[in-house]
Formats: C-alpha cells, sequence, structure tokens
C-alpha cells in the first residue's frame, strides 16, 4: 500500500551552523549514507494516512550512540485509536503493539542502524485514520568532537560548548512539546468539526420532522370538520 503523507524536515539552527564550520574530519561523514542521515540532529514530522485493516512502516537511520525518539498521535478516523510499534535494527521489538491513541518511544543511546516504526489500523476494518507522526534523532557526540577540536587549538570554550549544549537539549526538549500541542490541536479541531456536522445533521432531521407532523395534524384535523359538515347536510 502507499501511505500518503507529508513531511515536514525540521533542523536545529545551531547545529547546522557548526556543521558548516567544522572540518570534513570531524563530521563523521559517510559516504554510502544520506547527507540528511549525517546531520546532528533531524526532526521529521509526518501526518500519515492508513486506510483500513493496513499496517505502515516506516525506516528511520540512527547513528550509534545517538538519541532516537518517536511518537504518533491519532487525529481523525474510527475510534481515534490505532497500533504504533517499533522494531529495533536487530530485530527485535522495543515497543510492542498497543491499540492507544497515542504513544511514545524513546532510547537515550541507540547501537546505529534503521528502526523500524509501524502504524497499525487491522483492528479497524473499515474507518480510515489520519496520525500525526513525529521523529527525531539527536547526536550528542558531536558536541563533545567539537570541545576535543577546541581544545586542541588551545581554545578554552568550555562555558560556551556547555551553553550550547544545553540550549540544544532545550531546543529539542521545545520541538517534542511543539509537536504533542499541534497533534492536541489537530484532534480537537477535527472533533469540534465533527461534533458540528452531528448537531447540523440531527437540528435538520429534526426540524423536517416537526414540519411534517404539523403538517400532518393540520391535515387530518381540517378532514375531521369536513365529514361532520357532509353529515350534517344529509340530515337536512
Amino acid at each position: 500500500m502507499i501511505a500518503r503523507y507529508f513531511a515536514t524536515f525540521v533542523s536545529v539552527p545551531i547545529y547546522l551552523l557548526l556543521f558548516c564550520i567544522l572540518p570534513p574530519t570531524s563530521r563523521g561523514t559517510a559516504p554510502n549514507l544520506p547527507w540528511y542521515e549525517d546531520l546532528p540532529a533531524v526532526a521529521m514530522d509526518y501526518k500519515v494516512h492508513v486506510d483500513p485493516g493496513k499496517e505502515d512502516c516506516y525506516y528511520q537511520y540512527v547513528n550509534p550512540g545517538a538519541t532516537f525518539y518517536a511518537s504518533y498521535q491519532v487525529i481523525r478516523g474510527g475510534d481515534g485509536m490505532a497500533g504504533f510499534a517499533i522494531r529495533h535494527p536487530s530485530g527485535q521489538i522495543v515497543h510492542p503493539y498497543q491499540w492507544k491513541p497515542n504513544g511514545e518511544y524513546q532510547e537515550q543511546s541507540s547501537v546505529g542502524g534503521y528502526y523500524s516504526v509501524c502504524l497499525d489500523n487491522q483492528f479497524s476494518r473499515f474507518a480510515s485514520k489520519l496520525v500525526n507522526l513525529y521523529l527525531t534523532v539527536v547526536r550528542y557526540d558531536l558536541w563533545d568532537k567539537y570541545a576535543k577540536e577546541v581544545e586542541q587549538i588551545n581554545m578554552n570554550m568550555d562555558n560556551f560548548t556547555t551553553g550550547l549544549k544545553t540550549v540544544e537539549r532545550n531546543i529539542n526538549d521545545m520541538l517534542m512539546y511543539q509537536h504533542h500541542t499541534r497533534a492536541k490541536e489537530s484532534r480537537d479541531f477535527s472533533l469540534i468539526n465533527d461534533n458540528n456536522s452531528y448537531v447540523l445533521r440531527w437540528s435538520f432531521i429534526q426540524i423536517v420532522v416537526i414540519i411534517s407532523t404539523t403538517a400532518l395534524q393540520v391535515f387530518f384535523v381540517r378532514k375531521l370538520f369536513e365529514n361532520k359538515s357532509g353529515s350534517s347536510r344529509s340530515r337536512i
């Protein structure tokens, strides 16, 4: 099945600045890897459409020693719940399937490789789901390499690198919080639209029923009077 989704790649500006400043030997560039998989920090926000009774799996490369974080939030569709599982590069399922409206997984120090992130909608046979999927890969080891290079050129910038490291961690936390907020906002907006459609539909049906009932009563009342007037004339 081909999933329909939108992806947004978000990178921390400070990381990108230092990535351009550092020499090629300190970047740890692997020629066999795509350019985005060797960035110091990558954040991806997907909106994934999962068809009923189907399962979609996505693969994300995580560098050795990097921090991997994944979370999902069902925005709309069916009962508002879906399955979420993560498979380790070794093949082991580190986060088993759970039928929930949202969930998350975090690994502080990865062994490296491609993680499999799967969204399961097999329990819903008729309703498709719109799911917000959020993935981040952060390589804190690049900060240590940068600090060692600074020490080699006799520049005492420990406080500077520590401050940048703290800022980077805070930015990553803020990105996670923003993702959760956006996911909840999308879910609430979808729920409001569904409630509005429900109220309008049933209000229209009730108005039609009331008008039909009133017209029917008026019709029968007039027929009742017509019968009485006809019988009185026959007696005369």
